[in-house]
């Protein structure tokens, strides 16, 4: 096989989507995946055998992916928006109630504000919020797949308040001077939380950042369903990468990286080498720096969350007698996420232990989308559940972790799955247990993955989802006018690029990374 122009390593849908921009506009590339499939986290999955229901194993619902990069490529995908925003039950006057988000019926939305809160002051303050949010969306999502701003330029797009709530101060100060309710604050809160390990006034501002990215989607900050499930994501993103010429190679076990532009990968028990103009890292900092035979000076990331994946054979009733299941999972249901038990959760988690009641948030990808559910599986009544706790960080899976003496990833994982399921059997009228299908061997069916598990299974440095701490998307210090910096992908050496997660505008299924990576390629090639 001949050289090509650009190597990408690592065939996430980050790497896919810089192969398919790459070869759309006529040089050559090869992608190189070391595990027997493409998608890096985007992939589908029977979990359990016997039963045809295929899984969001590990990223489960998109937001940042651009209707750009959609149109660009060509995509054959189908994203579905969800009618339920959200809902977070409350126990308010001995009674069970809570904050349904209802994107069709702004009146009951009203209501429920009202019946958690005692009044409609929360409910404006959150419609002020919301718009103010939206208005950051429209303005800085676009920015994302362009040259990065200066800190300036970013400023000017955005009016004096919203800069300072989610740029300048902690994003607690926003919540606790604009919101008097505990479940509101706490709900707005756990959008700075996902995969980030902070509390609410955590002066490095890592969770403001997770929040910027979390709600400014594809410049509405909603989340939709993919058809199909993450699969679908990869699959389309790996056929217009063929499409258009690249050449995907799974199994190929990258072992180094010269700086310039030679890379060694063993593939078939064969050891090879290829060399090319540019290449492409979708894959950890931490983890190139040792391709390259560096050392890494970055502090190394520390993932916070417990996936947990189940099939039902129906979904659980509900403590509020006012919301059905359809209505409550369809959404995000957040469970224990208080602004003071999250508060809580984080003290616990930094002293070492596992939550007493872990925040977690549910949802159900086949009530939008039944597709992802087998013939017999659909006839039956069966539904997935996908839950994502939260302050769960690595450490509390690590072997020299206390978690009450534990010891091990796996008896951490069974201790954190424990207390999880109990805190989700707070919210329900029956436990979630009696709910789960069994599979063909009379197992439930039900996985739960800790930041440990997905190190392991996918090179995710210390299982962070993000490959690390989100960045502000504007020109940091000490970056040039080289295409790399100004596109935010760069690295020490000018051949090799950061395309994924890693990447400035990395994280979350975006595709942004490998757009990004591309067009710094490109644009240096211009120039040339």
């Amino acid at each position: 096989m001949s050289d090509p122009d650009v190597v990408v390593v690592g065939g996430g849908h980050n790497g896919l989507v810089a192969a398919a921009y790459l070869a759309r506009a006529g040089l050559s590339v090869r992608v190189l995946e070391r595990r027997s499939e493409v998608g890096g986290a985007a992939v589908s999955y029977r979990a359990f055998p016997g039963v045809d229901v295929r899984l969001s194993r590990y990223s489960y619902l998109v937001s940042l992916l651009p209707q750009r990069i959609v149109d660009d490529l060509g995509l054959r995908l189908t994203l579905r928006k969800r009618r339920f925003g959200w809902y977070t039950p409350v126990r308010r006057d001995g009674r069970s109630t809570g904050l349904l988000v209802d994107n069709a019926d702004p009146a009951r939305t009203k209501a429920s504000f009202a019946a958690v809160t005692g009044s409609d002051a929360d409910f404006a303050a959150w419609q002020d919020f919301s718009a103010r949010m939206e208005r950051l969306a429209e303005r800085v999502f676009p920015t994302l797949t362009g040259p990065l701003p200066s800190r300036d330029e970013l400023r000017a797009l955005v009016d004096g308040q919203t800069w300072r709530e989610v740029f300048a101060e902690p994003l607690g100060h926003a919540l606790e001077s604009t919101f008097a309710n505990d479940a509101v604050r706490g709900t707005l809160l756990t959008d700075g939380l996902i995969s980030t390990f902070a509390s609410a006034d955590d002066p490095s501002l890592r969770q403001n950042r997770c929040f910027l990215y979390h709600v400014i989607g594809n410049g509405t900050g909603e989340w939709r369903v993919p058809v199909g499930g993450m699969g679908a994501v990869t699959v389309a993103l790996r056929d217009a990468a063929e499409r258009a010429g690249a050449d995907v190679v799974t199994g190929a076990e990258v072992t180094s990286i010269d700086p310039d532009g030679e890379v060694r990968y063993v593939h078939d028990d064969v050891e090879r080498t290829v060399r090319a103009e540019h290449v492409l890292a979708n894959i950890a900092p931490s983890r190139l720096a040792a391709l390259l035979g560096e050392s890494h000076d970055e502090t190394e990331p520390e993932g916070a969350q417990l996936k947990v994946n189940m099939v039902l054979r129906r979904l659980p009733r509900l403590a509020d007698p006012d919301v059905t299941p359809e209505e409550a999972f369809s959404g995000t249901l957040h469970v224990s996420e208080g602004y003071q038990q999250l508060a809580t959760a984080y003290a616990e988690a930094s002293a070492g232990r596992v939550p007493s009641l872990p925040p977690c948030e549910v949802y159900c990808h086949s009530l939008t989308d039944p597709s992802i559910l087998g013939p017999a599986e659909r006839a039956a009544g069966v539904h997935t559940l996908t839950l994502f706790g939260l302050h769960m960080p690595a450490r509390l899976f690590r072997s020299s972790g206390d978690v009450g003496g534990a010891g091990s990833n796996a008896a951490a994982r069974d201790a954190a799955l424990v207390a999880t399921l109990a805190s989700l059997n707070e919210v329900l009228a029956e436990p979630i247990e009696d709910c789960l299908l069994t599979d063909v061997d009379g197992r439930p069916c039900l996985e739960a993955k800790t930041p440990v598990d997905l190190e392991r299974e996918l090179g995710l440095p210390g299982g962070h989802i993000f490959h690390g701490d989100l960045a502000w998307p504007f020109v940091p210090d000490g970056s040039t006018d080289a295409p790399d910096d100004v596109w935010g992908v760069a690295t020490a050496h000018p051949r090799i690029l950061r395309c994924g997660a890693g990447a400035m505008r990395g994280g979350g299924v975006s595709g942004i990374g490998g757009h990004n990576a591309a067009m710094a390629v490109l644009t240096g090639r211009t120039a040339d």
